[in-house]
This record gives structure tokens, sequence and C-alpha cells, in this order.
């Protein structure tokens, strides 16, 4: 794979991280394929398709606000045409994360996510 590849991919999440600070979640779903899967430790059952995630964010739409952030253990792995993005991220607001996503080379050669699973980093299970 390219080290450009893993660099747009990168940028990607960045700017779609910085609007979902804002509680802008327009990048974020520009970005989502329209077969996007996803699971959320707030929900109980994975959101198929893009119909049902657009729902669900616009009901995060001005919710959220993060002042700091930042991506740590950032991996990109895969080829020319489908990459699996991972990283730890440190909301400063509301705690830590793990993030894994598939992005997919589309036909109008646009990178969108197919696949997005966040979940908390180390959670208390009360185990």
């Amino acid at each position: 794979m390219e080290q450009s590849i893993a660099e747009k991919i990168i940028a990607l999440e960045k700017e779609a991280l910085t609007e979902w600070n804002k509680g802008n979640p327009s990048v974020y779903l520009a970005l989502y394929s329209q077969e996007i899967t996803y699971f959320d430790p707030f929900a109980e059952k994975r959101f198929d398709g893009f119909k049902k995630m657009k729902a669900f964010y616009e009901t995060l739409r001005g919710t959220i606000s993060v002042d700091k952030s930042e991506m740590n253990n950032v991996l990109v792995q895969g080829n020319d045409s489908m990459v699996v993005l991972t990283y730890n991220l440190n909301s400063y607001s509301d705690g830590k994360w793990n993030c894994t996503e598939v992005y997919c080379l589309e036909k109008d050669g646009k990178w969108r996510i197919i696949h997005n699973h966040w979940s908390f980093t180390k959670p208390n299970l009360g185990l």
C-alpha cells in the first residue's frame, strides 16, 4: 500500500473528527458508503445502511462538544482499493475510545467508509 493512501485516509478521518467534535456529523455522513454498517457501544444492534446512519446522526447533531481530542496508535493497513484504519481516540471531554473503520475506494474515485466500529477503551464491566 502506498504511503499517500494512508496519509489521505488519516486526513479524511481527522477532518471528520474535527467537525464531529463541533457537533457536525455531516463530514462523516459524506464519507459513509450507502452500504455502511456501524457498531456503537450505546446501541443494542448494528446499524445497516446509510439511511439508518443518517437518521441516528441527525439525533446527535449539535449535541456533541469536544474541546480537545487526539488520535493515538494510528494504523492503516490494506491495499490500493480497501484499507482498515484503527486508532485509539483520547477525547478529553468524553473518555477514551477504540475505533476501527474499513475504507473502500469506490467507483467514483472517492474513499468511503463501509464499516465503522466504536468501543470504549478498557470499559468498567463491573467484573
